[in-house]
């Protein structure tokens, strides 16, 4: 598992890209492997829905016919040729389409004079707990995304597009904005909710039988939150200036829909930490159940080990073979008739005594024993921090 992981996270800083040290601003970091960008442009109005796919960045345009708003979505920024053809064909400032380029971008705001600017972290599509970098360009008839990877979770927002009798179509690029930012919001809670399975079932595990792929469970559950945790606190500074900025491309009536995004925000904020505070709360019951079962083990070797060494002594005084003949003081019982039983009965005796004397003592088989109201005995659990008067 540790060798898999730490091939994932080689293979992820391979994919950040980072212009070198020194260059000029709006430099990309060109990928050689990177696959071609895919445009996808969906126009709607109250003239319906067109939605095709365009081959080069000429065929895009911001005012469909009989169509009021445009949704231009990218899949794929590794060609940092295609992705600025498409920024000049947008009329972006070649500081954003840097940013759209050289990925792991902290999430973040910008204004600019004709267009909003927004960068977030979504989950993949893949369905595990990677992240991937989406820009929206907010313009005041379009709405442009870019995408890492093809593959997104908006397509209940395509459906609702779809919709003849919906209000989606009468809209504007602003309730587009942020339905597609619900969205990518929302895609955060399968992965935590199955985090929160996941801990629940290692916390039964840890419980019933702790064993060593526990803990490598653990520490993976841990990478994932502190990954999705990256992802998600950045997000509430641009969501707060989303709702304080006076741009009129966001109308009052959206601003209402982008509070909805902020409590959702802090929704997973809380469940991230929840979540982590569970699995740090697990990894210390689960190094406790090892330490009690190595206090056991250790327990029960020292009450052998116990046991054993006076009736050790004895055998060795007995075994070191000193000849009565010599003298009539070397080991005179050795010419006992009932030598040999006498001795293994001591020796019986001793030990019984020793296993008596610990029971006695709550070392072994419960508390200790205290002399009851009646006059005899009876047991008495000690609660390890009671405190005796």
């Amino acid at each position: 598992m540790s060798r898999l992981s730490s091939k994932k996270r080689k293979a992820a800083r391979r994919r950040i890209r980072r212009p070198p040290p020194g260059a000029s601003p709006g430099t990309i970091a060109l990928d050689p492997a990177a696959a071609p960008s895919r445009i996808r442009v969906i126009s709607f109005g109250d003239a319906g829905v067109m939605d095709r796919e365009a081959t080069s960045p000429s065929q895009i345009s911001l005012g469909e016919s009989g169509h009021e708003t445009v949704w231009i979505n990218i899949d794929g920024v590794g060609d940092g040729a295609a992705i600025a053809a498409i920024g000049e064909r947008l009329g972006l400032h070649m500081l954003t389409v840097a940013d759209i380029c050289n990925v792991y971008q902290r999430p973040k705001v910008e204004e600019y004079a004709d267009y909003l600017y927004i960068v977030v972290r979504m989950p993949k599509a893949s369905g595990d707990m990677h992240t991937e970098q989406m820009s929206i360009c907010l313009k005041a008839k379009a709405v442009a995304t870019f995408q890492e990877f093809a593959g997104d979770c908006f397509d209940p927002i395509r459906a609702r597009l779809n919709e003849a009798n919906g209000r989606f179509r009468r809209r504007g690029a602003d309730y587009l904005a942020y339905a597609i930012l619900d969205a990518a919001i929302d895609s955060y809670f399968p992965l935590l909710e199955s985090l929160g399975e996941r801990l629940e079932a290692l916390e039964e595990a840890v419980l019933a039988s702790p064993h060593e792929g526990i803990l490598g469970e653990l520490h993976s559950i841990r990478r994932s939150l502190l990954s999705l945790r990256r992802a998600i606190w950045p997000l509430r500074d641009p969501l707060n200036m989303l709702l304080r900025s006076e741009t009129p491309l966001i109308s009052a009536e959206t601003r209402v829909y982008l509070r909805d995004c902020y409590d959702h925000v802090v929704q997973l904020i809380d469940l991230v930490e929840a979540h982590r505070e569970m699995a740090t709360g697990l990894m210390e019951v689960y190094l406790s159940q090892i330490g009690q079962r190595t206090n056991e083990v250790m327990k029960v070797l020292a009450i052998i080990g116990t046991v054993f060494m006076p009736l050790t002594f004895i055998a060795g005084v007995y075994g070191m073979n000193f000849s009565h003949e010599s003298s009539r003081w070397n080991m005179p019982e050795l010419y006992m008739k009932w030598g040999y039983p006498l001795v293994l009965l001591l020796m019986a005796v001793i030990g019984l005594g020793t296993l008596w004397c610990f029971r006695r003592f709550g070392w072994i088989g419960g508390g200790r024993r205290t002399r009851g109201e009646n006059g005899g005995d009876e047991r008495r659990e000690s609660p390890p921090n009671e405190v005796r008067g």
